[in-house]
């Protein structure tokens, strides 16, 4: 059974679903003799205050550089 961990910041429910198709396809390319119900994904996030980019909690980062966050 093969794992596959994500770790960032929260996802609305379209990005989750997504996230575990793509990473699902793609491994399922690298790897063709194990079968896709083989495959597990872990989604791990966190809230953007609980991580840092460029010595800013994320938040005030995506604030500096002019982008935002979506929300659920």
């Amino acid at each position: 059974m093969p794992v596959i961990i994500f770790e960032g910041p929260e996802l609305n429910n379209e990005q989750r679903e997504m996230m575990i198709k793509e990473f699902t396809e793609t491994a399922c390319k690298a790897m063709p003799m194990v079968p896709k119900e083989s495959f597990y994904v872990y989604l791990r996030e966190y809230p953007g205050e609980r991580l840092g980019v460029g010595g800013l909690a994320l938040p005030n980062y995506l604030k500096k550089i002019g982008a935002v966050m979506e929300d659920d």
